[in-house]
């Protein structure tokens, strides 16, 4: 399905105004369609010297599947607090839950030319640092290795190098991101990161910490 005239346009209505969100990019389609959704938006501003993320979500509705648009120009540190806030609203609103519903990253598939989505209802935001015992997949901003508990790799070689470690004891596997790293790069990672078939093994867990 075809969804980013429609998003605009359905933008353009709702607000009589043009904005443009900068959507990421990706060549992998992780899921591409998704039906009985509501659009909401993070925007990027600029006041002054300042950096801003600014939340429209006037058209969500609770009971739908929520697809965040989110501009990729925006630090983590700006757009994960407010991902928070929305998964709380909507983990929290008892009287209207659809337990079906599922909330979305969208994104542009280059390769595909078309709208794609990556689904984050399951994950849990931590702002901070992972716990000591937990081995670590850490993702810094704008760089080409990834560290796996303070060991650094290339991306390339993250799925050997990941089947290549024999756990004596299976510990818990959590994400941690530079909380300066761009939206665009970090939904790159985290597609990435879905490439790898670990949940037969030992699954990384649904807590994403931002550091």
């Amino acid at each position: 399905m075809k969804y980013f005239s429609l998003i605009v346009i359905l933008f353009l209505i709702s607000c009589g105004n043009k904005e443009d969100i900068l959507l990421p990019k990706s060549g992998t389609t992780v899921i591409s369609d998704v039906q009985d959704h509501s659009p909401i938006y993070i925007f990027f501003r600029i006041k002054e010297k300042d950096t801003l993320a600014e939340v429209n979500r006037k058209n969500s509705i609770i009971t739908t599947n929520w697809i965040l648009n989110i501009d990729k120009r925006l630090p983590l540190k700006l757009v994960i607090p407010e991902v928070m806030k929305l998964q709380d609203k909507k983990r929290k609103e008892k009287a209207h839950q659809n337990e079906k519903a599922e909330n979305y990253y969208s994104y542009a598939d280059s390769i595909g030319k078309n709208m794609a989505f990556i689904p984050f209802t399951k994950v849990h935001y931590t702002i901070g640092k992972p716990k000591n015992n937990d081995f670590v997949i850490s993702f810094k901003k704008a760089n080409d290795l990834v560290w796996l508990n303070g060991r650094a790799v290339k991306k390339s070689d993250l799925l050997q190098e990941i089947f290549s470690i024999r756990f004596i004891n299976k510990p818990r596997i959590v994400i941690q991101f530079d909380r300066d790293m761009s939206y665009g790069d970090y939904i790159q990672n985290k597609i990435l990161i879905r490439k790898f078939d670990l949940y037969s093994v030992n699954p990384i867990a649904p807590i994403e910490f931002i550091y």
